[in-house]
């Protein structure tokens, strides 16, 4: 007989934790009928500004058989938080997991640039990603290096040896899912094994929190300077010139009204 729940919920905080976001992000995302278009990631809104979605496309799930597939296989690599004896450990998960997410992300883009700018094909211009599986199959990637012997569990009964786990989830969920990113699991992959064998290293908790505190910095940024959200706690400052529309505050100074139509803005 297995472990309790919270007993293996305490033994994987991160894991679990991460899980719990995407769960309450899918939930939000069903509640609201909002669209991979308003939150996935594709060549043509990162060439917009749109570079928040470097972070909300890996959180978020559209389908709750996506989110399940993800979340299954993400609980079983959370034995890497258990490793501590090899190096990894909770502290190296969540390092990890930061540059997982950036990195694999900012492969996908420059592939799709590649392919469109080098090769012409223009199809993967709005080709759009969306879904936590980078990082899944990164950290497969990463266990398959650090502990070969381990297992991939999913759902509870299929068992996979993690030596092979990247490469045989890649052709089953290409096969199976026609709609899976294969670039978006390769670069996973490729970023895994970066990390793996130290071709990405040196990661603290210095670095990470720095790293943390850039994305956050972009991503407010670019949120604003695409347009996707309305910072109404920034002033806009009075024109005085009548010859220029005019703008002005209207009851609880969170409806703005203009003397002039507004043209060619879409509500995300």
């Amino acid at each position: 007989m297995g472990k309790p729940l919270i007993y293996e919920i305490l033994e994987k905080p991160a894991t679990s934790c991460i899980i719990g976001i995407c769960s309450a992000i899918w939930f939000y995302i069903q509640k609201k009928n909002i669209g991979y278009q308003h939150v996935g990631l594709s060549y043509e809104t990162a060439v917009q500004g749109h570079h928040w979605r470097v972070i909300t496309s890996a959180f978020s799930h559209i389908s709750v058989i996506h989110l399940v597939f993800n979340m299954s296989a993400l609980w079983s690599l959370g034995v890497v938080e258990q490793l501590g004896h090899l190096g990894l450990g909770v502290a190296y998960y969540l390092q990890y997991t930061l540059v997982l997410v950036v990195l694999s992300g900012l492969l996908v883009l420059g592939t799709y640039h590649v392919l469109i700018q080098r090769f012409k094909i223009e199809y993967f211009r709005r080709v759009t990603a969306i879904g936590y599986s980078c990082v899944v199959f990164g950290w497969m990637t990463i266990l398959s290096v650090k502990q070969p012997s381990s297992k991939l569990d999913l759902f509870g009964f299929v068992s996979l040896p993690i030596s092979f786990a990247p490469f045989e989830s890649l052709i089953f969920t290409s096969i199976i899912v026609p709609q899976a990113s294969f670039l978006g699991h390769l670069s996973g992959i490729l970023v895994g094994y970066a990390v793996a064998w130290g071709l990405i290293h040196g990661m603290t908790n210095y670095w990470a929190v720095s790293m943390l505190g850039w994305i956050a910095l972009v991503f407010v940024f670019s949120l604003k300077r695409s347009g996707a959200y309305d910072f109404n706690f920034l002033e806009i400052e009075s024109v005085t010139d009548p010859s220029l529309p005019s703008v002005r505050f209207i009851g609880n100074g969170r409806t703005l009204q203009s003397t002039v139509p507004l043209v060619g803005i879409e509500l995300v």
